[in-house]
């Protein structure tokens, strides 16, 4: 992936603390229009900390995030609307309405907070949905679906806003494993269209087919970026040959 492309995402001296924790400490991140990110990193490295900052699920401390243009503030709740438009995010645990059927699931945010119409917010849905390969699951309500299924429509959901970044955060780590694959088929063809996606993930074989860079963080830093098969095979720090060891088995 050429990285001469527009800036999609911009990150500079990013900083979080819980409390006395720091969560994170001065990441800098550039992310271009279609490039595919994996962070990857032992658990409490900050990744999930990372990307809810740039949609803003969490306030950073210190520094400086903008996302297509637009910068994000402390004082800037239409910048935060604006982001969230722009930005779908895909959580661990689906975060479905359980109340709503997967259609009504679909429609809720593009009707409300992008004012489009339902007749014209149910076919997108419905096209999405099918694209996801659970258009017949359209009636259903979540309690109704297998988890896989349920990742899948969380995706198509994320989908009907149009945004510009994808934001995945573990999207299969609570999934059966022989759901697993289907989540990722649907993510694989997500890359293949262009989205720029930056993903949190243990899934390696994932992050070897799909990403331009991978990312490898551990006590809210970034310690090594890398294209995957420079990544994989050739890792430049101690850390992440130990992290690789442990995670690939060998």
């Amino acid at each position: 992936m050429e990285q001469g492309g527009p800036v999609m995402i911009e990150i500079r001296g990013l900083e979080k603390w819980f409390g006395g924790f720091r969560a994170l400490g001065g990441i800098d991140l550039t992310v271009h229009a279609g490039e595919r990110i994996v962070l990857c990193g032992p658990s409490g490295s900050g990744k999930s900390t990372l990307i809810r900052c740039i949609n803003q699920l969490e306030t950073a401390d210190k520094g400086r995030i903008v996302v297509d243009g637009i910068e994000l503030g402390r004082n800037a709740p239409r910048a935060v609307e604006a982001i969230r438009r722009e930005v779908g995010m895909v959580f661990q645990h689906f975060n479905l309405f359980p109340h709503l059927t997967v259609l009504e699931n679909c429609t809720l945010a593009p009707v409300h907070a992008r004012k489009t119409r339902r007749a014209a917010a149910e076919a997108t849905a419905r096209r999405l949905l099918e694209r996801v390969q659970v258009l017949d699951q359209a009636d259903k309500y979540p309690s109704q679906l297998s988890g896989g299924q349920q990742q899948r429509v969380a995706i198509a959901r994320a989908l009907c806003m149009e945004p510009k970044v994808m934001l995945f955060d573990e999207p299969t780590s609570a999934l059966d494993p022989e759901m697993v694959k289907e989540v990722l088929d649907t993510m694989i063809g997500l890359a293949q269209e262009g989205m720029t996606m930056i993903c949190v993930t243990h899934e390696m074989g994932f992050a070897r087919q799909v990403a331009d860079r991978v990312i490898f963080m551990a006590q809210g830093e970034i310690v090594e970026q890398a294209p995957p098969e420079r990544f994989f095979t050739a890792p430049a720090h101690e850390r992440t040959k130990r992290f690789l060891g442990e995670i690939l088995g060998h």
